[in-house]
């Protein structure tokens, strides 16, 4: 696995991310949010500790990840906000069939960089890559069925214009993105990262939209 440059953007904004670990899991968990989660989740992925006798609650998490930075945010968002030791963090790469094939050999680097980040801010949380090449939808349908995933972050873009929010229009991507949330079976949130001057992250679920987190 390709290791990340020292210094780089990604790098520098996922050591500063990386103390907010737990913050997401409080909020759902401790909050109002809390029994969504709690009955989504996929507990169904457990293990049992044979040293300790107990049963340890282990689950996969995937993001969706592309050259966006809204994607980007919502993997590091994932990776400090969700996962906790012993969990998988599933990066799922698409390469759209119509593709190139020059660029279709040099794509997967993005997933492998981004997974060699990712397990350098949080090890102990297993990550890993995956590039497949076709539909986005039907994709993340069979690979969310395959691996038993159980929580879905999807990143979204920053919001239109307050015009263009007063009518009501949405980009491809909030579609797309909503369409997830109401198909799939597993947990599936919708992340976007807030502007500098406003800070934190607006969560969209099942049961809830733009909900404000700040952390």
């Amino acid at each position: 696995m390709p290791s990340v440059k020292q210094g780089s953007h990604w790098e520098q904004i996922s050591n500063s991310w990386c103390a907010n670990t737990n913050s997401f899991n409080e909020a759902y968990f401790g909050g109002g949010l809390g029994p969504n989660l709690k009955q989504m989740e996929g507990f169904n992925n457990s293990s049992t500790d044979e040293n300790i006798g107990l049963l340890v609650m282990k689950k996969r998490v995937m993001v969706v990840v592309d050259q966006s930075s809204h994607s980007k945010h919502a993997m590091i968002w994932a990776l400090t906000h969700v996962t906790n030791k012993g969990d998988i963090l599933t990066l799922l790469q698409i390469v759209s069939p119509c593709i190139s094939q020059g660029y279709e050999f040099s794509s997967p680097c993005l997933a492998t960089s981004l997974g060699s980040l990712c397990k350098a801010c949080k090890p102990e949380v297993e990550v890993e890559a995956l590039v497949i090449q076709g539909p986005k939808m039907d994709t993340i349908m069979s690979q969310v069925k395959k691996l038993e995933v159980s929580v879905l972050v999807l990143g979204l873009k920053n919001s239109h214009p307050p015009l263009l929010n007063c009518l009501c229009l949405k980009n491809s991507t909030e579609e797309f993105v909503e369409e997830c949330i109401d198909v799939l079976e597993c947990l599936t949130i919708g992340v976007r990262k807030q502007t500098k001057g406003v800070g934190g992250y607006l969560i969209s679920t099942r049961w809830h939209k733009n909900f404000w987190l700040l952390a």
